[in-house]
């Protein structure tokens, strides 16, 4: 069925940009990769560069998103990724590799805040802004499910060449470039004339952050992207480690594409459910069970290195199924339209930062040699996991002040 405006369009393609973008074939096996061809500390090292160069573009992206219109920069999304992917399939060499890093993170910078300010502009231009929080949610099933195919043909590709895994995701993301073409420039209010600059962009920002709930949702956003990477950055090497100890070490890039499948599949049936749960539970009960969940998963990653313990790890996308597409949906109507891509991309950006700064503090740790061995991912778990327990409690006891729960109705 055609969509009957370009901007229903917009709401149509959007999953299947999402799918694209999440295509990513190398996600079970890149830590094992890099330590495989450089050391584990270099590996470590690498995931931090990604990290500073989505920050370095985070900001900036926002404002051209804000300036420039959401489409263009999710079609520059697409080709940075793109390039990224390439470079690492072809190149070697960590000057090489830190440079597809640099290219992969301008790629997630340029589409972070720009895609959900795209939906949201998509969605108001038909008077459909109460469907904010069902598509955010259709659209992160959609975006599990690339993950979890991507992550199992991923591990299988890798049994015969890890290239292969990226130059499969430079492929697809090449395929979510095209997509952006087709999409249409929603309306969203702009003064060309106060929007010259910078300076009104911070403001805008500023007067955001004297709102209560934003601020407190701005903070568990943040912690929320560290603690959901953090199984992400050291859940390869773990899985290495445990099935060291069964003499399968062997196997570890086919049983990381199968757990990483296996994890986006169990988060995207936990979006069946997170609509029914939100309502019966709320909101603010709802995304501290989510939190919860994160810094448990890394508590007990910590304190065992049982092959059973890989298990855990299906749970590690759950949170922000949970999460997401509600923070996201209670954000977006106290925005502005010409700060909101900025807005988002400054969380993205606080986030990135605060997590990068703890990865080049545990890259420091870590013994240089070519595996991760369980005592160093232990103690870099165990300190994660004690500053987890501390941010839950601060967040509890400030939920109340941030007046997270909207109006009774809502629920």
């Amino acid at each position: 069925m055609i969509a009957a405006t370009p901007t229903a369009r917009n709401v149509a393609l959007y999953p299947w940009f999402k799918f694209f973008q999440n295509l990513v074939f190398w996600q079970a096996i890149w830590f094992l990769f890099f330590q495989k061809e450089l050391s584990g500390a270099e590996a470590i090292l690498l995931y931090a560069i990604y990290d500073v160069g989505t920050t370095a573009m985070e900001v900036p992206s926002g404002y051209m998103s804000d300036r420039l219109g959401r489409r263009r920069t999710l079609i520059a999304s697409g080709l940075a990724a793109s390039a990224g992917a390439g470079l690492i399939a072809f190149g070697n060499g960590f000057a090489a590799f830190a440079l597809a890093q640099v290219l992969l993170g301008a790629g997630a910078a340029f589409a972070s805040g720009t895609d959900n300010a795209f939906l949201y502009e998509s969605l108001a231009a038909d008077g459909r802004e109460d469907e904010t929080e069902a598509q955010e949610t259709r659209s992160w099933q959609f975006s599990l499910i690339g993950l979890a195919l991507s992550a199992f043909t991923g591990g299988l590709m890798a049994q015969w060449g890890f290239g292969l895994a990226f130059a499969a995701g430079a492929a697809a993301q090449a395929a979510c470039f095209i997509v952006a073409l087709r999409f249409c420039e929603p309306p969203h209010e702009v003064n060309r004339t106060e929007t010259a600059g910078p300076v009104f962009q911070a403001r805008l920002f500023q007067s955001a952050m004297r709102v209560p709930v934003l601020v407190w949702l701005f903070a568990l956003s943040v912690l929320m992207y560290g603690f959901s990477h953090i199984p992400f950055v050291f859940g390869q090497p773990f899985i290495a480690e445990a099935l060291r100890n069964i003499g399968l070490q062997g196997d570890a890039p086919m049983v990381s594409g199968g757990v990483s499948a296996i994890m986006m599949l169990t988060s995207a049936l936990a979006t069946l459910f997170a609509l029914r749960l939100r309502r019966r539970f709320g909101l603010a009960a709802l995304l501290m069970l989510a939190f919860g969940i994160q810094v448990g998963l890394i508590a007990t990653l910590a304190v065992t290195n049982s092959i059973f313990a890989i298990g855990v790890l299906f749970l590690r996308m759950v949170p922000n199924s949970l999460s997401r597409p509600f923070i996201i949906a209670r954000m977006q109507p106290l925005l502005s339209d010409a700060g909101r891509a900025t807005f988002l991309s400054v969380q993205s950006f606080a986030g990135r930062l605060l997590f990068a700064g703890s990865l080049l503090l545990a890259s420091v740790q870590v013994s240089d040699r070519a595996g991760m061995a369980y005592g160093d991912i232990r103690m870099t778990l165990g300190w994660y996991a004690v500053a987890g327990i501390l941010c839950l409690v601060a967040l509890l006891m400030t939920v109340r002040w941030a007046a997270v729960q909207p109006d009774a109705q809502a629920d």
